[in-house]
């Protein structure tokens, strides 16, 4: 039976998931009732006879969870108490989306929901975490790199040698091949 449950919440999660953003969907409000629906149906598979009334999820079932007193009740905000706000301005409900970015139906906003009153939420990181660390370690390779080549042989030590001196065949012809011109 936990089983069931189980494969059900993950189901809804995906449901509902912020990946949905990533592949370009949009999530309406009869997708969200889907997973909530099917999230009851597993509770009435499981319990029959239905959870006490005490219970939260129960209460949650039936939408009459108290939350006073919790954590959770910090995070809810009644409907005319929140205000949306985007690109550091806050959204009047009176105006329509279009007043704010124009007629591109393209646009990809980013809305954020706050309490009235409340300063302007902050920016967005511009990266995730892991672009950031796929980023560092190319820059730390691209580095190793740099050094290797740095002190690895540059290709230019046969300058120094005989065979490549420009001047040997003329040395050789004047008879002035080894001679040492320092003291011995």
């Amino acid at each position: 039976m936990a089983e069931v449950i189980m494969k059900t919440i993950t189901d809804a999660k995906e449901g509902v998931s912020s990946k949905i953003v990533t592949a370009n969907r949009t999530l309406t409000v009869t997708e969200v009732q889907s997973s909530l629906d099917k999230l009851k149906g597993a509770i009435m598979i499981v319990y029959p006879m239905k959870l006490p009334s005490y219970d939260p999820v129960q209460a949650e079932i039936d939408n009459c969870e108290d939350l006073s007193g919790t954590q959770a009740s910090l995070e809810v905000i009644e409907k005319d108490k929140g205000s949306l706000w985007w690109a550091g301005k806050e959204l009047m409900p009176e105006k329509t989306l279009e007043d704010y970015i124009g007629k591109n139906e393209k646009t990809k906003i980013v809305v954020k929901l706050t309490k009235k009153g409340s300063q302007a939420p902050g920016r967005e990181q511009q990266m995730t975490e892991d672009q950031k660390k796929q980023m560092m370690a190319w820059q730390y390779r691209k580095q190793e790199e740099m050094k290797k080549l740095h002190t690895a042989d540059d290709g230019d030590d046969y300058y120094n040698s005989s065979w490549a001196n420009p001047n040997a065949l003329k040395n050789q012809f004047h008879g002035i091949g080894d001679v040492k011109w320092g003291p011995r």
